[in-house]
């Protein structure tokens, strides 16, 4: 007889270790393949930026891998191309993400590339500006771009000043006055061990990866992660936005209201709510409505922004400019009516199935 046992991740087959300088561990071996994966996570992001600096913490992040004490750019990417792994760094709106995966007997190389590259980047300054040009060509992309304009606007409208109203690559006004200094001053203030989180999973022994790991960057400290940011202002007015741009043949709509933080009770009720309205199955009750039935919209979805200090309900939908009135109208009646009439128990149960059976699909591979 075969015995299966439950591989799932959880506290019976992940290893949790906290260095003292704070920096948090978390190692699942899986041993079906000879390879690995590392996630990781600083408290650090957007929410960081001075207001005249947009898009700091970005272009900081995506300056540590252009130069750092023993690899140099060139010499970083014969590194970790020469054993065909991958190692990116990139930066979000309250954290900095890190990301490698590579084969298990490379994993040593690559957590001393990883460390260097977090503790010691110089920000070679003709690196950096060509960071700053690949940005500003990504600025003048999107300024053409009606859907992510239309985020953008909405972002906008709603927060107002507060971080959560800019975009985490920052406007090129904001980026342009960014200076190689800025970069190493920010990266001292907040980069640092404390409330660092990795997280690794494949064919390793987690024993030896927590000896690797305290081997790098058990000796580093820095302060505090900074959670001082305020949440953002509740119930702002009532505003519509146009942007046009010219030469476009699609309008895209986007519209909404405040919603809960991620910590909110209600969190999950609404995840469930917004699955019904703009995402299960061709996208909820909204696709099936504007999109299908009255053929108003290319595509129309919703979803749930819920952050660490707030979020929004957000619908979307790209339509013909002459039916903007009409997919607007459209889509405030479905919203209305998910939140005046009972959802049907079959609706209900399809849309809990269909998000619970997303989570083991998840699990399956190390990434996940």
């Amino acid at each position: 007889m075969t015995m299966l046992t439950d591989a799932r991740p959880g506290p019976a087959t992940v290893t949790r270790v906290q260095l003292p300088n704070g920096l948090t561990i978390l190692v699942r071996e899986n041993h079906s393949a000879p390879v690995a994966v590392l996630e990781g996570v600083l408290p650090v992001g957007a929410i960081h930026d001075p207001r005249p600096k947009r898009g700091l913490a970005n272009f900081v992040a995506s300056t540590l891998t252009r130069g750092s004490r023993r690899y140099d750019y060139a010499t970083f990417n014969e590194t970790v191309e020469a054993v065909g792994a991958s190692l990116a760094i990139s930066g979000d709106t309250h954290t900095t993400g890190i990301s490698v995966s590579g084969l298990s007997e490379d994993f040593p190389l690559l957590l001393d590339v990883l460390a260097d590259v977090l503790r010691y980047p110089t920000f070679p300054a003709e690196q950096c500006e060509i960071v700053r040009r690949q940005t500003l060509v990504f600025h003048q992309e999107r300024s053409q771009d009606t859907q992510r304009m239309a985020h953008i606007r909405f972002n906008q409208a709603l927060y107002g000043d507060h971080p959560y109203g800019a975009p985490v690559t920052g406007f090129p006004e904001t980026l342009t006055t960014v200076e190689l200094d800025d970069l190493a001053a920010f990266h001292a203030q907040h980069y640092s061990p404390q409330g660092l989180t990795l997280v690794i999973s494949g064919a390793v022994h987690a024993k030896q990866v927590v000896e690797q790991i305290e081997h790098h960057l058990g000796d580093w400290s820095g302060p505090p992660p900074d959670r001082s940011c305020p949440v953002p202002a509740g119930d702002p007015p009532a505003v519509r936005v146009v942007e046009t741009i010219a030469d476009k043949v699609q309008a895209d709509l986007v519209m909404g209201f405040p919603a809960v933080a991620r910590n909110h009770p209600d969190y999950y009720a609404l995840r469930v709510a917004n699955t019904i309205l703009g995402q299960f199955g061709m996208m909820g009750r909204l696709g099936e409505s504007v999109r299908e039935e009255q053929g108003l919209a290319y595509y129309c979805y919703s979803s749930l922004q819920a952050d660490h200090l707030g979020g929004a309900w957000v619908a979307a939908a790209g339509v013909n400019p002459h039916n903007v009135a009409r997919a607007e109208t459209s889509i405030r009646q479905e919203f209305h009516r998910l939140a005046n009439e009972p959802v049907p128990d079959e609706e209900l149960a399809d849309s809990q199935a269909y998000m619970t059976g997303l989570i083991p699909l998840a699990l399956e591979t190390n990434d996940g």
